[in-house]
């Protein structure tokens, strides 16, 4: 059995329960080079002992790892860290570019395509258009350096001074105002899944019959006007939605 490399030793004298001081150095494990990819912990059995504590209480701080999407239980299996995927989420909406900087994430643009294409029905209603009137469509696939995990399309506003002559290379929020003076302020989103069918599967480099998650953004100015419908295609297995909510 691989060993575990123990960087901190729990105190049964803190204030700091010890579950939870499990779940701090377990925390530190997933982070190193040997775990941070997917690799197996040791048992329970073996990890208690290492510590020890209790298998109850190493289980307490598994638990909760687990629920936060850090580690992977397979009954009959044991528990491995799960693979660093991206995650996004309500709370912190930004721009893809802003999202991967903050994660670390170098950004590789695999595909650029601009457009002009009339929109459908939803598409139409929500600029408050007719389906005949022509939109500005980019798509992109984006990855890291190793492959592409998302195929965004977005619809932008007719009624807006954007022609498609726009560097989309550029941030595009930034972009946008500092071209236009157009400052995006809220989104409102909707998240679905399926499989990726063959299309999709195509540009991210998958199998028609993997599962993608869907996320829809609707996008408005300052001032309310919608600018942006966006729709993104993520391959379920580099992409974590976090929701939190308070009362």
């Amino acid at each position: 059995m691989r060993k575990i490399r123990i960087t901190m030793k729990l105190n049964p004298n803190s204030a700091v329960p010890l579950h939870k001081q499990a779940q701090d150095l377990l925390r530190e494990l997933i982070e190193s080079e040997d775990y941070k990819n997917g690799r197996m912990l040791p048992n329970e059995v073996d990890l208690a002992k290492q510590l020890n504590i209790s298998r109850n209480t190493l289980r307490q701080a598994i638990n909760q790892l687990v629920f936060e999407g850090l580690l992977i239980r397979k009954k009959g299996v044991g528990t491995k860290v799960a693979r660093k995927g991206i995650t996004g989420g309500v709370k912190n909406w930004l721009s893809f570019s802003q999202e991967m900087k903050m994660l670390g994430v170098e950004v590789k643009n695999y595909e650029l395509i601009i457009s002009h294409k009339k929109p459908n029905t939803e598409i139409a209603g929500f600029f408050g258009i007719d389906e005949s009137t022509p939109c500005v469509v980019m798509q992109r696939v984006r990855g890291n350096t190793s492959f592409p995990f998302v195929h965004f399309i977005s619809y932008f506003n007719p009624k807006l001074p954007i022609t498609g002559d726009e560097n989309y290379n550029l941030p595009l929020y930034e972009m946008l105002e500092t071209n236009y003076g157009i400052v995006v302020k809220t989104s409102k989103e909707e998240v679905s899944a399926r499989l990726a069918g063959e299309s999709v599967a195509e540009k991210l480099e998958i199998q028609p019959n993997d599962a993608i998650l869907i996320r829809k953004r609707f996008v408005y100015d300052e001032n309310g006007v919608p600018v942006e419908y966006n729709i993104g295609y993520y391959r379920a297995d580099s992409f974590t939605y976090t929701l939190e909510a308070s009362r």
